[in-house]
């Protein structure tokens, strides 16, 4: 098991992409603390298929959006293990409205959940990791729509692309001190965040843009993140890795 005994964290962990990182994290071996924000049905139930599986999982109740979220969880964990090794920034909402309809409200919501939770929970980890462990991995969850424009989604859009560039420059930063900080951008993945814009576009209109002609699932994503938290990936740091099928390459004929 490549991360037996590593402390790991995952924001968003309960459902969808989330849980796919949670499961591959927890077979590998990794403790894994994860964040729900309100389906505590959802979250018990994950930690039981851990438990299943032989692996270690617990579910922590907060909102990634309250700016002291990030050092209470991350307290917490440190008084348990004494360490973190590993942070997945995996919480995310979308609120798609077209622009001239969008509210402040709105905005303010994704930025809050997506980038600013990020920021909050790289700040708590950040301390430790650099100083006292002088190790560790981070990954923010990204997205194909940070650089492949859909109307409706300039504050999700927002959101993701911010992500991208602090991730290259807490990447810069923190390297000397052997963290390493990538992103994974997902393309069209089989969850229940993307189930609307799956209905409006319909799947076999996805499908059809996507040169490997399916959707994407957790696990694509997971194994991705899996590898980037592992011995595989020691000298890979400030990086967006997009994982979509190809569907980033544009019009594909055939």
């Amino acid at each position: 098991m490549i991360l037996k005994d590593q402390v790991a964290l995952v924001t968003g962990g309960s459902r969808g992409i989330g849980r796919g990182i949670v499961l591959a994290l927890a077979r590998e071996g990794a403790k894994v603390s994860f964040v729900y924000r309100g389906n505590a049905e959802a979250a018990q139930q994950l930690v039981q298929e851990v438990a299943a599986i032989g692996g270690t999982a617990k579910a922590v109740q907060a909102d990634v959006a309250d700016p002291a979220a990030g050092e209470a969880v991350v307290g917490g964990i440190l008084a348990e293990h004494g360490r973190i090794d590993i942070l997945v920034n995996n919480a995310g909402v979308i609120r798609d409205k077209l622009f001239l309809k969008m509210e402040a409200e709105d905005w303010n919501t994704v930025i809050g959940t997506n980038l600013t939770g990020t920021f909050a929970f790289c700040k708590a980890v950040a301390q430790p990791m650099a100083f006292k462990q002088r190790s560790g991995r981070i990954i923010n969850v990204s997205s194909i729509a940070a650089e492949h424009v859909n109307k409706g989604q300039a504050n999700y859009a927002a959101s993701k692309g911010a992500i991208n560039s602090f991730t290259r420059v807490l990447a810069a930063e923190l390297a000397a001190r052997n963290v390493l900080v990538n992103a994974v951008a997902p393309g069209f993945i089989a969850t229940d965040m993307s189930q609307a814009v799956r209905n409006m576009a319909g799947e076999d209109n996805l499908k059809k843009l996507i040169p490997v002609r399916r959707l994407g699932t957790p696990d694509d994503i997971a194994n991705v993140i899996l590898f980037l938290c592992g011995p595989g990936a020691a000298y890979i740091t400030g990086q967006v890795i997009t994982v979509d099928g190809g569907l980033s390459l544009g019009a594909v004929s055939g």
